[in-house]
């Protein structure tokens, strides 16, 4: 049997959470601070119909969920992820593995400085799933599959047994990266939703109210891939001095399949799974207005662009868009 742990109740929880529950010998527990809002029984509909229906079992308490886990999932955003690894660090057993499903908010940083040498530690590259709960703690939407994991695994010895066995629970095919900082430093969220942020918000200053909310992708803008463009243009200059393999974070316009900003803004455009997400704004009285408290703000600037930063002024690479558009962001969550 495997005892698996996932902490945290949102979208990418309960869809991990009822993919891998629904699967023979995996006993399911989900560590939330809500255990009283989740049935036992958790549905997940995927794109193509199929119903995954498993047994979970939530719960508040941190030493129940574990003490006995083979693997904890952390399925937290950034400002989270130092939080639960103290608050974990106490239960976890020697042969445990941390893993995380969002890597680019800190997650290696903040476990190399929180947890033993021996605890493993393995995280996705890009999340496994794109979610949406229809129903808290009863039924969630996989809106995605992806083809292809990437993982990187720290401080365990059978490296590739960990990648099977991520491989085998996720039922996808899963690649054993070479270093941390190939799922640490990403050009997917900290760089995508914010190209996104600054052209649609720079402009903005108290007293404009915009009179409609935009789909995020589906309207996606050609300004707005310009500068994702030119943004991972720098972060793959700063690949270039890191310890990582050539190709392991691919360019943007490599990774959708796109050649220019005019094709990545059609390919933006017609995702299906990225359809019908709306862009982080309040609706008030006369319109809307940015909300500056969106995950698109809190999670992708100071636990996603910050990581970049840091690194590329700790390795002497100028990163000059990068930082522009990460100055601008910090001024509008401060």
């Amino acid at each position: 049997m495997m005892n698996i742990c996932i902490c945290g109740g949102g979208n990418l929880g309960h869809v991990v959470a009822g993919f891998l529950a629904v699967q023979e010998d995996n006993y399911v527990s989900v560590l939330t601070r809500k255990p009283e809002r989740w049935a036992d029984t958790l549905e997940v509909i995927d794109p193509n119909g199929l119903i995954f229906k498993g047994e979970v079992h939530p719960t508040d308490n941190v030493a129940l969920a574990v003490a006995d886990a083979d693997i904890v999932i952390i399925c937290l955003p950034g400002f989270a992820i130092h939080d639960e690894l103290v608050k974990i660090k106490p239960y976890l057993n020697s042969k445990a593995k941390v893993c995380t499903v969002v890597s680019s908010t800190g997650f290696f940083f903040e476990a190399f400085k929180v947890l033993p040498k021996q605890i493993g530690l393995l995280g996705f590259q890009r999340v496994p799933f794109i979610c949406r709960t229809i129903e808290y703690g009863h039924k969630a939407e996989l809106k995605g599959y992806k083809a292809l994991l990437s993982i990187a695994v720290e401080q365990v010895e059978d490296r590739e047994a960990l990648r099977q066995t991520i491989e085998q629970l996720f039922k996808t095919p899963v690649k054993l990266l070479r270093s941390y900082y190939e799922v640490s430093l990403s050009n997917s969220n900290p760089l995508l939703h914010t190209s996104r942020l600054y052209t649609m918000f720079k402009g903005w200053h108290e007293g404009i109210v915009y009179d409609r909310n935009p789909q995020f992708y589906s309207e996606w803008t050609l300004e707005a891939s310009e500068l994702y463009i030119q943004m991972d243009n720098e972060f793959q200059r700063l690949l270039e001095v890191l310890p990582v393999d050539k190709g392991s974070i691919p360019p943007i316009l490599e990774y959708y399949e796109s050649h220019d900003a005019p094709s990545l803004t059609d390919k933006l455009n017609t995702i299906p799974a990225f359809k019908g997400i709306y862009s982080p704004m309040i609706e008030v009285e006369n319109g809307f207005l940015p909300d500056f408290k969106s995950r698109y703000f809190t999670e992708d600037i100071p636990f996603g662009m910050r990581f970049i930063v840091e690194t590329a002024a700790k390795h002497n690479v100028e990163v000059s868009t990068i930082n522009m558009v990460y100055q601008w962001g910090l001024s509008k969550i401060k």
